[in-house]
């Protein structure tokens, strides 16, 4: 199971291009109520932008409840784990569960956490806040990374998994995200 003692949030290019052109916003309302209870559970956050200059940064609203904590890596590779700097940085959390969730699930998402695997982190892909254009590439991506070893969840799951308990003293403020 998740626990916030070795976990960190890895939210890939949630960008204000790359949400434009899909068909359904529902991973902004998915990934905000992610990061926001990441950000209160005290769970490092990083954040990548697969080249800003042309998709954009990451939407604001997600920037907002990521809060100030969150590290941001600016990407060409589709794999975060070919940028430097990005594993000196996921390095230093010391955490070896990365939850991870983004766009576009069939590409970004896949080779960051095929690499990650590689590395001998565990991976969870939160589905329901990440996505891809097309339905059938990104149910290939997730099916491809169910295969491969990656636990595949949604965000109440995750929520709940790093709560443990309803006597946590995060447990009302989380729950509110999800309401």
């Amino acid at each position: 199971m998740l626990n916030t003692e070795n976990s960190i949030l890895l939210v890939i290019d949630i960008q204000e291009r790359l949400v434009g052109m899909l068909q359904k916003d529902i991973i902004v309302e998915k990934s905000c109520a992610l990061a926001n209870a990441a950000r209160v559970l005290g769970l490092d956050i990083i954040a990548t932008e697969q080249y800003p200059k042309g998709l954009g940064s990451t939407i604001p609203l997600l920037k907002d409840a990521m809060g100030e904590r969150a590290k941001y890596i600016e990407k060409t590779s589709f794999s975060a784990l070919n940028e430097i700097g990005f594993e000196d940085i996921l390095k230093a959390t010391g955490k070896k569960h990365v939850i991870i969730c983004g766009i576009e699930a069939h590409i970004c998402v896949y080779q960051t956490a095929m690499d990650l695997i590689s590395k001998g982190y565990e991976v969870s892909l939160v589905a329901d806040a990440s996505a891809s254009r097309n339905k059938f590439e990104f149910k290939s991506g997730v099916e491809l990374m169910r295969q491969k070893g990656v636990n595949i969840t949604c965000v109440e799951i995750v929520l709940f998994e790093l709560l443990k308990s309803a006597k946590n003293p995060n447990f009302k403020e989380v729950q509110a995200l999800i309401k």
